[in-house]
């Protein structure tokens, strides 16, 4: 488990096919001292995606995507170069500053805009229909594994406010109109809309 708090920014240094050309191997470059205490088999969300570390190294880790994670993420189109969030799993006793956040990226959202308001920067995103029910006005949502409120929900579209911290610490500063991101809904209201299946 998370917290879509984002603790570093990676730097993708080596991808290789595998698997017959359908999965990735993708060796990570991290801040020095950033896996102090990880152990291989470790959990790292990278941009929002769960991943296991099958290697690690000074520096670096690497983790392997299967053809079903980099059909539903934004993982395949990655390449060599490309900066991603970073976050160690959640330990019992942290501070829980964001929200729970699994790392099961549920679709793609379509950048739509980022525009300045006042200190800060309005970004809006399109996401798919059967994933747009699940956001909600003050809830949270994570983009690219980072925790964030919604402002406001307008069929498939919704915004959010980022501060310049957030913009300085996670690859929002890379951001452009029409990329696609990873997009995790607030697992809460998922289990509300199974239970809801339920009473109907």
């Amino acid at each position: 488990m998370f917290t879509g708090i984002i603790t570093a920014q990676g730097e993708v240094t080596a991808i290789a096919p595998i698997g017959q050309g359908q999965d990735m191997r993708l060796t990570i470059g991290v801040p020095d001292g950033w896996l102090e205490g990880a152990v291989l088999g470790a959990s790292i969300a990278c941009s929002g995606c769960c991943l296991t570390a099958v290697e690690l190294a000074p520096g670096t880790f690497t983790v392997e995507a299967s053809a079903e994670t980099l059909a539903k993420t934004t993982l395949g189109g990655w390449q060599v170069g490309r900066r991603i969030n970073l976050e160690r799993p959640l330990k019992m006793g942290d501070e829980l500053g964001g929200h729970v956040v699994s790392g099961h990226v549920d679709g793609l959202g379509e950048v739509l805009s980022a525009t300045p308001e006042n200190g800060s920067t309005r970004w809006r995103f399109r996401v798919p229909a059967a994933i747009a029910p699940f956001i909600a006005p003050k809830g949270s949502v994570a983009i690219d594994g980072v925790s964030l409120t919604v402002n406001e929900v307008e069929g498939q579209e919704f915004g959010v406010n980022i501060i310049p911290h957030t913009t300085e610490v996670t690859g929002f500063a890379q951001l452009r109109p029409g990329e696609l991101v990873n997009i995790e809904i607030d697992m809460l209201a998922r289990y509300v809309a199974r239970l809801r299946e339920f009473e109907a």
